[in-house]
């Protein structure tokens, strides 16, 4: 049984290691992003409320978020565990899921923090090029395309994105800290907080990944 909550930097590799761990223990990944922008979708009563905040740029209330989540991890795919994206993002976050999954008498496994270097964030994010038309990803670095600047899969342009400019990664990465150092010492307290150091090679960062995952379900 995993019931965790995954924390990782803009370009820490976050999405590619959920991928991994929702194929190893069948677990789905509860991203309250994508589960705002689906209940908008539906046009369900929570999404038509959240949609409200949303086009006037303000913030969907917690509460409304913790109402999606509690919904989510009852669902049958999440009977075995979950994987927690991009929730909680501030200790008021974290005090109600506390309190939420004490109610549904709910343990969490433990914290994952993915470490990762500013240098490689960097190195990585800006090296990203994306194809303008199906969307597939390539690194100039570590992953390039067959022919500069052309996506093998459609043939079309790839671009960088605004927001792999190293001025802005820079600033996504200082909101990210912000945001997540009082949430880890909040985890830290409760010793749920689990360190995970994926610098280097990608498979040795995912045994680590999975090593750490491991203790956690025999704790």
């Amino acid at each position: 049984m995993i019931r965790i909550i995954l924390f990782g930097a803009p370009g820490a590799g976050k999405g590619t290691y959920s991928a991994e761990l929702i194929k190893k223990y069948k677990v789905p990944q509860v991203s309250t992003g994508d589960m705002l922008r689906a209940e908008v979708k539906e046009g369900t009563e929570l999404g038509k409320e959240a949609h409200e905040f949303m086009k006037h740029g303000q913030l969907v209330p917690d509460q409304m978020v913790i109402e999606m989540v509690h919904k989510r991890i009852q669902e049958p795919d999440a009977v075995n565990g979950f994987i927690l994206d991009g929730f909680p993002r501030t200790v008021t976050q974290a005090n109600s899921l506390d309190l939420m999954l004490h109610q549904m008498n709910i343990e969490l496994s433990g914290v994952i923090k993915i470490e990762i270097s500013q240098e490689t964030i960097l190195s990585r994010l800006t090296g990203r090029r994306v194809c303008t038309n199906c969307g597939a990803t390539f690194n100039i670095a570590t992953m390039k395309p067959k022919q500069e600047g052309i996506c093998d899969k459609c043939g079309h342009n790839l671009i960088q994105r605004p927001d792999d400019q190293p001025t802005t990664i820079l600033n996504r990465l200082a909101i990210y800290q912000k945001d997540t150092e009082p949430l880890i010492e909040f985890y830290k307290n409760k010793n749920l907080l689990r360190p995970v150091q994926c610098e280097g090679p990608y498979n040795e960062a995912l045994a680590r990944v999975f090593a750490a995952l491991e203790k956690m379900a025999k704790v």
